[in-house]
């Protein structure tokens, strides 16, 4: 019977390298995809078939937490790197049983990352995750103390790797040789948290005490407005956002868009909604629409669920009206 082993799949060239590599060694290789609503990826698109079955867990909740009090501090932006990946390889430890995995494999590459994949940092993981020497980096393994897989003879020390460092050419070099054209650009399959302008908009949520899944959903698109200290505008810049506003909308929210006739976004407010901050909304939608050169247009406001709609008169003002309410 072959040894089993849990590869953890972000989406990205690592993972998927290291999954093969130590499939290639004649384990059977069970991928393990953790889904958090910062590294949304579509593993059919992204991720070629290497005959390994992937499964897929959702730690959106628990990752929350993350965000509101990292006990290894935040990376450049608002990346708990160390924080998340202790969550993950623990989790990962507690399905080996359920899975009959022996060990676990991740595509780790030591100095890649300089918070999280640093010597120092890739140690606290290991242990503080509780894998210890279950843990192989096939990647970089060289640099490492052999893990239980290759002190068993379950993996071949001699056929894992010394990739290190930030430069991805050996990666690619190695997925050209191995025929693998189809992956992620970015090494981890992208991290939202990483991106400045992702990190203001949550800095800003959780100044606000709004953390939330259903927040977060709606950071990831529009320009967003503080329209007052409990209330949030999302305002959509294409016809998919204007869509996804609407779908994303939930009891209480406001959505508003101008006259059928002129071409605008929708916008979502959430939070506390009075008659002064839908006439606000409705002002910024008109900001946002092809007003035709009309002085005055109408822009249509209902609560979600509903569908009776009602009318806004205002003037058309300027996209600068508004500036320092965008977040």
């Amino acid at each position: 019977m072959k040894i089993r082993a849990l590869a953890l799949i972000s989406g990205g060239l690592d993972s998927l390298l290291a999954a093969k590599l130590i499939s290639d060694q004649g384990c059977e290789v069970i991928g393990l995809h953790f889904k958090i609503p910062f590294c949304k990826i579509n593993l059919k698109e992204s991720f070629p078939d290497i005959g390994i079955k992937i499964m897929e867990e959702d730690l959106g909740r628990q990752f929350l937490k993350l965000i509101e009090e990292p006990r290894y501090g935040f990376g450049s932006n608002m990346n708990p790197c160390i924080d998340c990946k202790i969550l993950m390889f623990g989790r990962a430890k507690e399905l080996m049983a359920e899975w009959g995995a022996k060990f676990v494999v991740t595509g780790e590459v030591l100095g890649q990352r300089p918070m999280s994949q640093n010597k120092q940092a890739l140690r606290l993981i290991r242990e503080r995750s509780g894998l210890e020497d279950l843990l192989l980096r096939p990647l970089s393994a060289q640099f490492f103390p052999p893990s239980l897989a290759e002190k068993e003879g379950w993996v071949n020390r001699e056929k894992l790797l010394g990739f290190n460092g930030r430069l991805r050419t050996p990666q690619m070099r190695l997925a050209k040789e191995w025929g693998l054209s189809a992956y992620a650009a970015q090494p981890a399959g992208g991290c939202l948290l990483t991106d400045p302008c992702f990190s203001k908009r949550l800095i800003e949520l959780l100044k606000h005490k709004e953390l939330n899944l259903e927040n977060l959903e709606l950071l990831k698109i529009g320009r967003h407005f503080r329209i007052a200290e409990n209330t949030r505008l999302v305002v959509g810049r294409d016809q998919g956002e204007n869509n996804l506003l609407e779908q994303l909308a939930g009891t209480g929210d406001h959505l508003f868009s101008p006259q059928k006739d002129l071409a605008g976004p929708t916008a979502l407010a959430r939070g506390a909604v009075n008659p002064e901050l839908i006439f606000l909304s409705s002002q910024i939608v008109g900001a946002y629409t092809d007003t035709r050169g009309l002085d005055k247009i109408e822009v249509l406001y209902r609560q979600a669920g509903t569908v009776a709609e009602q009318g806004q008169a205002v003037l058309c003002l300027p996209k600068e009206k508004f500036v320092h309410l965008f977040v």
